[in-house]
């Protein structure tokens, strides 16, 4: 025998092409998966089950119950109607006896019958006339040779063209049976019975072909708390790092410095805002450098915060350095604090892309040489020729808008600085203690006082004439407002006016007796900055743009807001852009005109118009939407998980990442014996991400 065709020893590492029941004709179908290795195939975990423990004859069949039922398809009839809808029914006999499936206005399920094979069929029966009958029934088709799968619960698997679910169902039962045994045990076995854990011996059997529901709960409770306690662990690890090996300037707010700084802000602060800075104090006294995620809705004060934090730095002789991701929102801060500065001493700098080379040449060496001590910019900052005298403190806005790698760049732009994040995208829980979970989250709930709030209408083209008419009367008052439209460009896909078209139609239609400015994202800096200050100024009464209003624009005196084509905009996107009206002494009005063509973005809609409370929503878009259009796990460095769900399992991540801290804090390098194999889990998984998982 060649050595090449040499079956190799059995191993987690064996190839899938030695796998029993794989075949040369199914390798290629599982390395579309990602499947590779005998490995590979133990955690391939199925994305749900069907659960057949009352499968029933049709002769035994009750209304109204969940039932499966198999049989042979006996005949299939596809109609339609002059409307476009369609009806499918497919005949099913078993015996004696028959069952008609229906499905209505979905013509593509016919494609998975054929007459003469068997099919199983899960759903509600009713009987009418004489015969049972099931509308939109779950269909899995059996083989001839596949077993009768009464009363089990059976793996549904992630699929691709050309491999069946019966087919993945054998190979991966093969390699349970085979390399299930090779699996190592992570935990101490006095671990598993403190915290009510199955071992994986008994749990990886249970995951895939689970005999009741109570084994499957168990077992899936079992790989949801190890993949979340290993991620737990990675993170404590890195944050116990990063304190053991960092030191970081003390600067503590002494009562003299803080009332320097306080006397700066011309308001009361709010209760939030107060234990923020309570915090940020905190960590800036100690040697080490502080970590924090401060979270706010829109509007609720995370500036003030952040330029607190700024001016403990400066008062101690360092430089504080804030980094946003465009130049609108650079120039917003720079405002914001420019006027806290007025009559101060600081001196500070706004450091942009598409500054003059002499002007910018200037301001790099007076931030070189320390003569700036406060710098703001955009991903100019972190440009190789831009270096710091003596950095204190990184602030980082909106920090989920920049890669890994753009903010580690400038958090080591010095020798351990501290380091605050901002977000206005309000995070779940869940989602802020696993892309956050090295850092400590101050979070801003209130807003402050005199605020008001934002009344939210969903309309359809038929309320457009009386908004219209509403908008102009509140600019009669003398408010300003914003029209947002999705794309600059006409898209006849998507059956959306360009913002050009819409700014003429309403110069000269709706708004033709009103100031009216137009900005999007492919104007000009200048150009874009000209018309943003002129409607600050008021020279524009309304401002059509696109989301590049997102972050950054606050004009307390406008209160109107029209979102057309709001079905294009996502949860988040649409309450950021809403928070630009509830800047001032003023109700905000918003009207989102929208025709939503699925479900989702019709409950997505719903959400927005009944809620202002950003945390609220940030749940509902998770729940929605899921982490990935949330925060891409790319974004953060961490691998996606194989089993936890973050919304479904946020009661086990809370005690995942207390197990974890508790045992970093007896055990902080995992050196003991009894976690030489979480030590190593932790590496396999997470040792790449690591030199980064204290950036966000």
């Amino acid at each position: 025998m060649d050595a090449a065709d040499r079956k190799p020893a059995q191993s987690l590492t064996t190839p899938v092409q030695y796998l029993k029941g794989v075949g040369p004709a199914r390798v290629d179908l599982l390395q579309r998966l990602g499947l590779r290795t005998a490995a590979d195939m133990l955690f391939l975990f199925p994305r749900d089950y069907q659960d057949l423990t009352d499968q029933r004859s049709i002769a035994e069949l009750e209304e109204g119950r969940l039932q499966t039922v198999c049989g042979v398809v006996e005949d299939i009839e596809l109609r339609g109607s002059r409307t476009g809808k369609t009806v499918l029914g497919v005949l099913i006999r078993q015996g004696d006896g028959f069952l008609r499936a229906m499905w209505f206005n979905q013509s593509f399920m016919r494609e998975r019958f054929a007459i003469g094979h068997r099919v199983m069929l899960s759903g509600k029966p009713k009987y009418e006339g004489l015969i049972w009958r099931m509308n939109h029934p779950r269909v899995e088709p059996l083989a001839d040779e596949e077993e009768d799968p009464a009363g089990r619960i059976l793996p549904v698997y992630p699929l691709t063209e050309g491999l069946h679910q019966w087919e993945m169902r054998r190979i991966v039962r093969q390699a349970v049976e085979d390399f299930g045994p090779l699996l190592d045990e992570a935990f101490p076995e006095p671990y598993l019975r403190q915290h009510d854990l199955w071992p994986i011996a008994r749990a990886l059997p249970q995951i895939h072909f689970p005999d009741n529901q109570d084994n499957l709960a168990a077992a899936r409770r079992r790989f949801v708390y190890q993949e979340l306690f290993i991620l737990q662990l990675a993170l404590a690890v890195r944050r116990r790092q990063q304190d053991d090996m960092s030191h970081a300037p003390e600067l503590p707010a002494t009562a003299k410095i803080d009332a320097r700084i306080r006397r700066l802000f011309p308001f009361e602060l709010t209760q939030g805002q107060e234990q923020a800075i309570a915090d940020i104090a905190a960590d800036m006294a100690r040697a080490k450098p502080m970590n924090r995620l401060l979270q706010g809705d829109v509007g609720s004060g995370k500036t003030i915060v952040a330029a607190y934090a700024m001016l403990l730095a400066v008062a101690h002789g360092y430089q504080a350095v804030l980094m946003a991701p465009t130049e609108v929102l650079a120039r917003q801060h720079a405002q914001t604090i420019g006027k806290l500065l007025t009559g101060s001493e600081v001196r500070s700098g706004l450091l942009t892309g598409g500054m003059p080379a002499k002007q910018r040449a200037a301001l790099l060496d007076a931030i070189r040489t320390g003569e700036i001590e406060l710098i703001l910019g955009t991903q100019a900052i972190i440009q190789e020729d831009v270096s710091f005298a003596k950095p204190g403190l990184v602030v980082i806005d909106e920090q989920h808008k920049f890669g890994v790698r753009q903010r580690a760049k400038l958090k080591y732009a010095g020798p351990d600085p501290h380091y605050l994040v901002m977000t206005a995208t309000p995070i779940p829980r869940s989602m802020t203690m696993t892309l956050f979970g090295d850092l400590d989250v101050s979070t801003l709930r209130d807003l402050p006082p005199g605020r008001q709030k934002v009344n939210t209408y969903l309309a359809g083209d038929d309320k457009r004439e009386r908004w219209w008419e509403f908008f102009r009367n509140k600019l009669r008052e003398g408010r300003q407002g914003f029209v947002v439209t999705p794309l600059v460009d006409e898209s006849e896909q998507l059956d959306v006016a360009s913002i050009e078209e819409r700014f003429e139609s309403l110069s000269n239609g709706e708004l033709e007796a009103f100031r009216v400015g137009l900005v999007h994202g492919r104007m000009s800096s200048a150009e874009k900055d000209a018309v943003m200050d002129a409607f600050r100024r008021g020279d524009h009464q309304v401002l059509v743009c696109t989301s590049v209003v997102e972050v950054g624009v606050d004009v307390p005196n406008a209160t109107l807001m029209t979102i057309e084509s709001g079905e294009r905009f996502g949860l988040a996107q649409l309450h950021q852009l809403r928070g630009r009206i509830c800047r001032g002494r003023y109700p905000g009005f918003c009207c989102v005109f929208a025709a939503p063509q699925t479900e989702a973005s019709q409950k997505r809609l719903e959400a927005f118009a009944k809620s202002t409370d950003g945390f609220k929503l940030a749940e509902r878009d998770f729940a929605l939407r899921g982490p990935g259009d949330l925060f891409g796990t790319q974004q953060h460095g961490l691998p996606p998980f194989h089993i936890a769900d973050l919304l479904r399992d946020q009661e086990l991540l809370v005690e995942a990442r207390r197990d974890a801290m508790e045992l970093i804090a007896a055990d902080p390098g995992l050196a003991q014996p009894e976690h030489a194999r979480l030590r190593r889990q932790v590496l396999a998984r997470y040792g790449k991400a690591l030199d980064l998982g204290d950036v966000g």
